[in-house]
């Protein structure tokens, strides 16, 4: 009986860089079309609102719900179809023109190759990730992606670890190049991932401006005394000058302080339309939050006008709004 030979643990990592290494080379050579075929067929699968369906058995299972996992964090709807509970119902969850995404090292794996018949019948399109490109599997898929390695990163050459990891970093490299094909955006993530660290680094302006009643505001024809008030009663520091919606301009406590110095005699007498900064930055309500917060540590200030692409206004951001966030 073969007994497991002694490897240094940072060996057995080194077999699994180097599968990622050849995997790299096949992405840059022979397999580069094959992979752009596949994140095409899932993007338009994706545009044309089927999902993608993964499934795999064992190991090979446990990496494709993770694959399905990422497509739907990066805004292609996925969903992990077991293919053992598939035979006995749960084929039901595929729809005629979901595309199925198939993992199998062997190509052989028995559970799959029974759902074949109806996986082609239903499906859009069969992808397979295998390590033999020649199995039963890959010869009837639409699309093969190669996952072969020459060694597993385990003593006895049998536990699936490197074909895993392969596996792995090609789903990952296929989610990321379907939203960027579909044109994914940071604000697209933010809407996905509302909870936890995360989600609170990825707020948008909208989710944290002040609105309505909490705007501070004033119009051009607002003599000093209303304006000061209206800045007090808000407690954000500042006050915007708005005309018809339209923001005109911004006032804020240093504003006013450098009114004072200047004008002691007659300041008082102004109206907010005197006095206003007619060139305040602003920020749409579709930006995150992190953006504002750079704005706002750049140019040293502490609020922002949240402007509509029409000019207006829509709320107002403080740098107090995002301490929450863990941003400052």
């Amino acid at each position: 009986m073969e007994t497991a030979k002694s490897i240094k643990p940072a060996d057995l990592v080194r077999i699994e860089a180097a599968a990622l290494q050849q995997l790299a080379g096949r992405l840059d050579g022979a397999m580069a079309a094959a992979f752009e075929n596949a994140a095409e067929r899932i993007a338009a699968c994706a545009a044309s609102r089927q999902r993608v369906v993964v499934t795999g058995m064992g190991k090979s299972g446990l990496i494709a719900q993770k694959i399905a996992a990422t497509l739907n964090s990066t805004g292609t709807p996925a969903q992990f179809l077991h293919p053992a509970e598939a035979i006995h119902g749960d084929l039901g969850m595929l729809t005629r023109g979901d595309l199925v995404l198939a993992l199998s090292y062997s190509g052989e794996t028995e559970e799959i190759l029974r759902l074949l018949e109806l996986l082609k019948r239903l499906g859009d399109a069969l992808i397979t990730m295998t390590g033999c490109p020649e199995s039963s599997l890959a010869r009837t898929s639409d699309v093969v992606l190669d996952c072969s390695v020459t060694e597993e990163a385990c003593t006895l050459n049998l536990a699936p670890t490197a074909s895993t990891t392969v596996m792995l970093a090609l789903g990952d490299a296929l989610a990321i190049e379907v939203s960027r094909l579909r044109g994914f955006r940071a604000e697209d993530f933010a809407q996905l991932h509302p909870g936890g660290k995360l989600g609170k680094r990825l707020r948008l302006v909208s989710q944290l401006m002040h609105t309505g009643e909490a705007i501070p505001m004033v119009a051009p024809s607002t003599p000093m005394p209303e304006v000061i008030h209206e800045m007090s009663r808000k407690r954000l520091g500042m006050t915007s000058v708005v005309e018809n919606g339209r923001l005109l301009g911004i006032l804020s406590d240093g504003d006013l302080r450098r009114l004072l110095e200047r004008e002691q005699a007659r300041a008082l007498t102004l109206t907010a339309g005197e006095v206003m900064n007619t060139a305040p930055l602003t920020i749409a309500a579709d930006e995150l939050a992190s953006s504002a917060l750079a704005v706002m540590e750049e140019r040293k200030i502490t609020v922002l006008a949240v402007l509509s692409k029409t000019g207006q206004l829509e709320g107002v951001l403080h740098l107090h709004d995002l301490w929450g966030l863990e941003l400052v």
